[in-house]
């Protein structure tokens, strides 16, 4: 193009070339799969889009279009998308121009998911489909147009490919993609080493007591309730940002349940095995172990996740039997009410839950990697394409992570048990429904559990939203303490106050909402485990001679801390 007359028809020619791809942006929204109701052959939901946002989203994708091309032939576009912020990018016109044309593509078509008219599930969808879309079709997943790996394949003569195909062939044989090099860890050797022992065992769980590290403990034993769909050394990850080490050291008699990562063999245990024979036997044992049952004494008990869903449960199961065994309970990031899921309602309706309760109902069992793929790509950027452009492209081994390991250690759930939990929480939220679901032969009704109670959400969590979190402060008729983290659903949780990051927040004040909430907290530097620490000792009871054994009675030593059942792979 050497004239005046050649750039304005090249121009020409890209705003055609931009405005076919607007008009097949169109038509692929008529297309896109929106979920378990398109599936089951139900007819679609009915979508539209608003004819001004349309025309200005067309007119705004032309002119930016239009100076794209303009900058990307007199200049090296640059970005600051971390995907594509490396030097190499902003060297290679082709490819900067490339990462401009995605993002504006990107851009414009999260412009055409918002512009949908339609229900407010139905326009989540569809923004949910629309990011995974983008995500994947990022220039800087292939290797073809990341000049980032081909600058390093250049450097490297090759190495780095066929370092990553390596790695890619080690990923799929272990059926998962590496987020940290798992061969520096091992369980029991650099994390969950907190020492113990195991004193109880049946097929669901292992009940693990702590070796007291003071003279004296607290007469009232401290029991924690960890997720089932994940294991526990997330709560003993390392000496220094473990939470169980933590109570151990302010003095506090610890046990943990280790949940078993079930098999085929265990394919029909349902909810009600999970609060009978899990959470209540272990309440229990812990009881017996510290002779707290002789004079009716009680425990404190905490659960974390879906660990608090269980204990909650359990605890309304124990109240309508006229038992009140614990003292004080703590949840963290737990859901007790489910009318706020965030991100997971998208894949929540009637046609998925009854699929499941076809597939899985009955028997059988939901495969770990399944749930641990689900959660992942709710972050896609972050969980998922970043290691496969590192790992794969770029032939890197990602840097040891305790917590990408636990991570990546996925554990399975029976089918009944999980079918029960998915239509009884996230789709019809019965838990708060007073006597509306029956569990262990009781109504559950959580306005009997009048204990006191800490509850914990993060402010970014995205597996447990913080106003999810908040709201059982809205059901529990005790004296409640409500603490909000920074960070996310793990990293907010495992902030110890060794390292001094991070902060919380508290308000003596419990409104209906927690926006309402926030507006009159107070923020704290640091991490909300001192304020947890206070709380719970005021309900720990007097302080004993610590016990010199683990176990008692007929509760004796099975095996050293972290026991067998954390060591199985799912």
């Amino acid at each position: 193009m050497n004239s005046e007359a050649d750039w304005a028809k090249g121009a020409q020619q890209f705003q055609q070339l931009f405005g076919d791809s607007w008009s097949r942006a169109l038509q692929s929204f008529q297309g896109l799969d929106l979920g378990p109701a398109t599936a089951s052959g139900l007819t679609p939901p009915a979508i539209s889009f608003s004819p001004d946002a349309l025309q200005q989203l067309q007119q705004q994708y032309v002119q930016e279009a239009t100076a794209l091309w303009n900058e990307g032939l007199h200049a090296n576009p640059v970005s600051t998308d971390k995907r594509f912020a490396a030097d190499a990018w902003g060297h290679n016109p082709v490819a900067a121009f490339s990462a401009a044309a995605y993002l504006l593509n990107a851009r414009t078509l999260m412009g055409l998911a918002d512009a949908v008219q339609a229900d407010a599930k139905t326009k989540a969808r569809i923004r949910f489909a629309v990011e995974q879309w983008m995500a994947a079709s990022s220039p800087s997943n292939f290797l073809a147009l990341n000049a980032e790996a081909q600058k390093k394949a250049v450097e490297t003569q090759g190495e780095s490919i066929a370092k990553g195909v390596q790695n890619l062939l080690h990923d799929m044989r272990q059926g998962h993609v590496s987020m940290t090099d798992e061969s520096v860890f091992e369980v029991g050797r650099n994390v969950g080493t907190t020492e113990g022992a195991v004193v109880f065992e049946n097929d669901l769980f292992q009940l693990i007591e702590y070796k007291p590290l003071t003279a004296k403990v607290h007469e009232r034993p401290f029991l924690l309730v960890p997720p089932c769909i994940n294991k526990f050394y997330i709560l003993d990850l390392q000496p220094e940002n473990s939470l169980i080490r933590y109570a151990v050291e302010q003095g506090h008699r610890t046990f943990v349940v280790s949940w078993r990562n079930p098999d085929e063999s265990l394919g029909h245990l349902t909810w009600d095995n999970y609060i009978e024979d899990a959470a209540i036997k272990a309440i229990q044992v812990v009881r017996e172990i510290s002779g707290q049952d002789k004079k009716g004494g009680q425990i404190n008990a905490l659960g974390f996740c879906v660990g608090g869903t269980i204990l909650g449960t359990a605890l309304a199961v124990l109240a309508a039997r006229g038992e009140k065994p614990v003292a004080s309970a703590t949840f963290l990031t737990t859901f007790l009410d489910f009318s706020d899921t965030g991100v997971l309602d998208l894949f929540i309706d009637e046609a998925f839950v009854k699929f499941r309760e076809m597939q899985l109902g009955q028997g059988g069992l939901l495969k770990g990697q399944d749930l641990a793929s689900t959660f992942s790509f709710l972050r896609p950027n972050d969980l998922v394409w970043n290691y496969v452009v590192g790992n794969y492209l770029k032939g890197e081994t990602p840097p040891p992570f305790d917590l990408l390991y636990w991570n990546s250690d996925s554990t399975n759930l029976p089918g009944p048990m999980y079918a029960w939990y998915l239509r009884n929480t996230y789709f019809e939220n019965n838990l708060v429904k007073p006597g509306h679901c029956t569990v262990a032969g009781q109504q559950v009704d959580l306005g009997k559990l009048d204990m006191p109670v800490y509850i914990y959400g993060s402010r970014e969590d995205h597996i447990v939203p913080i106003g999810g979190a908040y709201a059982s402060t809205q059901y529990l008729p005790g004296k409640k303490r409500f603490v909000m983290g920074a960070s996310g659903h793990i990293a907010g949780v495992i902030n110890p106050p060794a390292k001094k990051k991070r902060s919380y927040w508290t308000n003596d004040k419990l409104p209906r909402t927690h926006a309402e909430w926030l507006k009159g907290a107070t923020e704290h530097p640091g991490s909300w485990w001192t304020d947890w620490s206070d709380w719970l000792k005021g309900h720990a009871g007097k302080l004993i001679a610590a016990p010199k054994a683990y176990g008692k009675g007929k509760y004796k030593v099975i095996e050293a801390a972290p026991g067998r059942y954390v060591k199985a792979k799912a």
